[in-house]
């Protein structure tokens, strides 16, 4: 989009002017808007269909720019604007005109438009929050020239009525929260701002749009199957059967609060349980009771608030191993006096889950040992600092490296001694009491921290820690014994370099004694 009214531009002004023209006056087409306005239930019950055939449409196209087509036309034709422009977000922040629908002459004028990352900081300022909605009001607009096409159309005095220069965004978001895209809609067909209803429905059409843009942005791909939906006076049947992504609907109010309603085959795919097995069941009762508790509070605030979250939580398969569901939820109305439900739609994100553990993990661990690395073990020295401050009690931190081990690599090569290494970091990990953090320095330099202990205990781990190195390593002829060195931790300890010199010095002294 290059101007704040762009959106508008050489719009068909039929859905309007037509009617006001052919009525003749203010009072007549009051009358026309009147009549083409039905009744709540009817609104919802349209609005909802109109929404399953357009998703239906949006997750049918084979590639991005299909894809992208789609949203906007969905837009226009399902969800009742007059126009609708996408912004797809390029990597480096700027956003480009991929798709408009509304008006052949705004699409040959705006299609591959360019603009800055900024581009709708401005507008935003002034904006009002519709859930993830923004809606831009013309009274609040700077005074002087507007920039774009602004449409031919009267301008009512009724405050509720849409104006030619109001404007509404809806942020794109990726399952992981990233911005994709913006798209923009204008000129309601009822000529109004629009109410709950339509905010909604458009706030849940944007989520699915931000799905479908990225796994279409990363596959450059879509579903090849064409989604069936059906809808109903009594609930949405939100049920994606060809969607990639596990989608269900679950009873938000009343005794059966909780419980599933509809799963698709993704869904079942993902959890690994049949459709007869979920249907009736209470969803939280398939999660750790952690996150069982979390997601209550949470469905709680979002009963009191707007639009969809986003959540990520440990689900139990029916194999009993445990993986992580990643996806959003939204409250959706089915009408007056009738029960809200729940629409959420789930992917599996235990690899990227597992690849975040595992990159944790590294950051805090040796990798040739598996112990804690320095990183870590100066976090578990703050921790152990803190609590003797707490307690007035004192720990202890031994320093130790290994006597003879240069024979080893020497004599064996530098693979039996990563092996000889490995083997005496897990005899380290038996022989310290539990509790006590067992570190590798580097080299043969290893670190023990061990927490409110006297000096018979102390004594009595030195021991083992000496036996436990001092025992033959399998396969090396080479008497690999420890010089080991400590400095008290008490409440008065500085820092932990500090303590590892002190540490580092007794032990030469004990190496020098020994020899």
């Amino acid at each position: 989009m290059t101007g704040r009214k762009a959106l508008s531009r050489a719009l068909d002004l039929s859905l309007w002017k037509g009617a006001l023209t052919t009525a003749g006056s203010r009072e007549a087409a009051d009358a026309v808007t009147e009549r083409a306005v039905p009744n709540e239930p009817t609104v919802r019950l349209t609005a909802v269909r109109r929404l399953y055939e357009v998703s239906t449409r949006m997750g049918a196209g084979r590639s991005l720019a299909e894809t992208l087509q789609a949203v906007v036309d969905g837009v226009v034709t399902g969800l009742g604007f007059g126009i609708a422009v996408l912004n797809l977000r390029h990597p480096d922040g700027k956003f480009e005109v991929i798709a408009v629908a509304g008006s052949p002459e705004a699409r040959e004028a705006l299609l591959g438009t360019v603009s800055a990352a900024d581009i709708f900081d401005g507008e935003f300022k002034i904006a009002d929050e519709w859930g993830r909605l923004r809606f831009v009001p013309h009274e609040r607009l700077p005074e002087g020239e507007v920039v774009g096409w602004v449409p031919d159309v009267p301008v009512s005095a009724d405050p509720s009525a849409w104006h030619p220069l109001d404007a509404l965004f809806a942020p794109l978001h990726s399952p992981d929260g990233e911005l994709v895209g913006m798209l923009s809609v204008d000129l309601p067909e009822d000529q109004r701002r629009p109410g709950p209803i339509h905010r909604e429905l458009l706030e849940i059409f944007a989520t699915q749009a931000g799905l479908a843009i990225d796994k279409a942005r990363l596959t450059d791909q879509l579903l090849a199957e064409k989604v069936r939906l059906e809808a109903s006076e009594t609930t949405f049947r939100l049920v994606f059967e060809g969607a990639g992504n596990g989608m269900a609907t679950l009873a938000f109010d009343g005794p059966e609060a909780g419980r599933v309603l509809r799963v698709n085959d993704a869904f079942c795919r993902i959890t690994g349980y049949p459709h007869d097995r979920l249907i009736g069941s209470r969803l939280l009762d398939y999660l750790t009771d952690g996150d069982a508790g979390r997601t209550r509070r949470e469905l709680q605030e979002l009963a009191t608030g707007t639009g969809p979250y986003r959540f990520e939580r440990t689900f139990r398969r029916a194999d009993g191993q445990d993986i992580w569901l990643g996806g959003t939820a939204v409250i959706v109305a089915q009408g007056k006096d009738q029960p809200r439900i729940l629409l959420i739609q789930i992917d599996d994100v235990t690899a990227r889950k597992d690849a975040e553990r595992e990159l944790q993990h590294h950051a805090a661990h040796d990798p040739l040992t598996g112990l804690a690395n320095r990183r870590l073990l100066q976090h578990r020295f703050e921790a152990a600092l803190q609590r003797s401050r707490q307690r007035g009690r004192r720990g202890v931190l031994l320093f130790s490296d290994l006597n003879h081990f240069k024979q080893v690599n020497d004599r064996y090569g530098h693979e039996a001694g990563d092996n000889a290494l490995r083997e005496i970091a897990d005899r380290l990990l038996t022989a310290v009491r539990h509790g006590d953090t067992v570190a590798r320095l580097g080299g043969d330099e290893f670190v023990i921290l061990a927490e409110e202990i006297d000096g018979t205990d102390l004594d009595a781990l030195i021991r083992r820690v000496e036996e436990s190195i001092g025992r033959p390593l399998a396969g090396i002829d080479v008497p690999v014994t420890a010089s080991i060195g400590t400095a008290v931790v008490s409440p008065y300890s500085a820092d932990l370099d500090e303590l590892l010199r002190t540490a580092d010095q007794a032990m030469y002294e004990a190496k020098h004694r020994d020899r």
